[in-house]
Protein backbone atom coordinates (compact mmCIF):
# COMPACT_ATOMS: atom_id res chain seq x y z
CA UNK A 1 0.00 0.00 0.00
CA UNK A 2 1.33 3.69 -0.66
CA UNK A 3 2.22 5.64 1.98
CA UNK A 4 -0.22 8.30 1.13
CA UNK A 5 -3.27 5.73 0.84
CA UNK A 6 -1.92 4.03 4.03
CA UNK A 7 -1.99 7.68 5.81
CA UNK A 8 -5.41 8.41 4.39
CA UNK A 9 -7.05 5.07 5.72
CA UNK A 10 -4.90 5.21 9.46
CA UNK A 11 -6.24 9.00 9.37
CA UNK A 12 -9.25 8.25 8.92
CA UNK A 13 -9.67 5.28 11.89
CA UNK A 14 -7.74 7.81 14.11
CA UNK A 15 -10.62 10.40 13.48
CA UNK A 16 -13.46 7.40 14.09
CA UNK A 17 -11.56 6.04 16.99
CA UNK A 18 -11.18 10.05 18.44
CA UNK A 19 -15.06 10.94 17.71
CA UNK A 20 -16.13 7.80 19.61
CA UNK A 21 -14.09 8.51 23.01
CA UNK A 22 -14.65 12.41 22.55
CA UNK A 23 -18.88 11.42 22.28
CA UNK A 24 -18.18 8.51 25.05
CA UNK A 25 -16.33 11.12 27.28
CA UNK A 26 -19.62 13.82 26.17
CA UNK A 27 -22.04 11.42 27.59
CA UNK A 28 -19.91 9.47 30.32
CA UNK A 29 -19.08 13.28 32.02
CA UNK A 30 -15.80 12.45 31.58
CA UNK A 31 -14.04 15.90 30.11
CA UNK A 32 -10.57 14.45 30.49
CA UNK A 33 -11.40 11.20 27.91
CA UNK A 34 -13.53 14.00 25.76
CA UNK A 35 -10.33 16.15 25.54
CA UNK A 36 -8.47 12.89 24.69
CA UNK A 37 -11.14 12.17 21.95
CA UNK A 38 -10.99 15.73 20.34
CA UNK A 39 -7.12 16.06 20.05
CA UNK A 40 -6.88 12.27 18.33
CA UNK A 41 -9.70 13.22 15.94
CA UNK A 42 -8.00 16.29 15.29
CA UNK A 43 -4.41 14.37 14.93
CA UNK A 44 -6.32 12.01 12.47
CA UNK A 45 -7.68 14.82 10.20
CA UNK A 46 -4.21 16.02 9.86
CA UNK A 47 -2.82 12.84 8.94
CA UNK A 48 -5.76 12.12 6.16
CA UNK A 49 -5.05 15.44 5.11
CA UNK A 50 -1.45 14.68 4.66
CA UNK A 51 -2.40 11.77 2.64
CA UNK A 52 -4.25 13.71 0.65
CA UNK A 53 -1.08 15.71 -0.02
CA UNK A 54 0.86 13.23 -1.20
CA UNK A 55 -0.99 12.08 -3.39
CA UNK A 56 -1.61 15.28 -5.34
CA UNK A 57 2.40 15.20 -5.14
CA UNK A 58 2.52 12.01 -6.74
CA UNK A 59 0.18 12.62 -9.31
CA UNK A 60 2.03 16.18 -9.90
CA UNK A 61 5.39 13.86 -10.18
CA UNK A 62 4.01 12.00 -12.62
CA UNK A 63 2.71 14.19 -15.13
CA UNK A 64 5.95 16.28 -15.10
Amino acid sequence: MRTSTENQVKGTARQIKGKVKQETGRVTRNRSLQVKGAVEKNVGKAQRALGRAEKLDEKTRKRN
